[in-house]
């Protein structure tokens, strides 16, 4: 080989490298999803008092219309009220109030700018019983049995004799 081609094909390679490098370096922000950053209350924290709001924040800005908060209590009930709001990077919901004391789970389902979902959960523990915890339970209503309204077996029967009905007069007036 004479100088000249080592010159062309030494450019060719060194063109190539920088090439490949630009593609690789370029790339690395468009690999980078939106991260959680903190919540209020912080995950672990002990409260004496129930929150009426809870958030969590990412470090990119979240879609509105496609986040799901919940906050569930040691009892096993939902806590939340109303609609997840979006602010830049945070997500916060509205909490009912509280009821017994213990821990508090905030789960998350949230949708970043560059529509990657990011879902986690994060926790406080509540140490007095909230207001709910006070109020007394809600009287569980019993399925309506003996009622004096009407039973439901004729209408099962009806049905039935109609279906019936339909399928002999079909059936009729295919042959004729």
């Amino acid at each position: 080989m004479n100088t000249r081609t080592l010159r062309t094909t030494g450019r060719a390679l060194a063109v190539t490298i920088l090439a490949g490098l630009a593609l690789v370096l370029g790339a690395v922000p468009a690999l980078a999803h939106a991260q959680f950053e903190s919540s209020d209350p912080a995950d672990g924290a002990s409260l004496a008092t129930a929150p009426t709001r809870v958030s969590v924040s990412f470090s990119d800005t979240m879609q509105p219309g496609f986040n799901t908060l919940t906050v569930i209590g040691p009892d096993g009930q939902a806590y939340q009220d109303g609609e997840p709001a979006v602010s830049g990077g945070t997500v916060s919901i509205g909490v009912k109030p509280l009821g017994p004391a213990g821990r508090y789970d905030i789960g998350y389902r949230v949708v970043s700018g560059d529509g990657h979902p990011i879902e986690g959960s994060v926790s406080f523990t509540l140490t007095t019983p909230g207001a709910a915890a006070a109020a007394p339970p809600a009287a569980a209503t019993a399925p309506n049995e003996g009622s004096g309204g009407a039973p439901i077996w004729p209408w099962i029967v009806g049905a039935v004799v109609l279906v019936g009905a339909g399928v002999v007069t079909a059936l009729r007036l295919g042959r004729g």
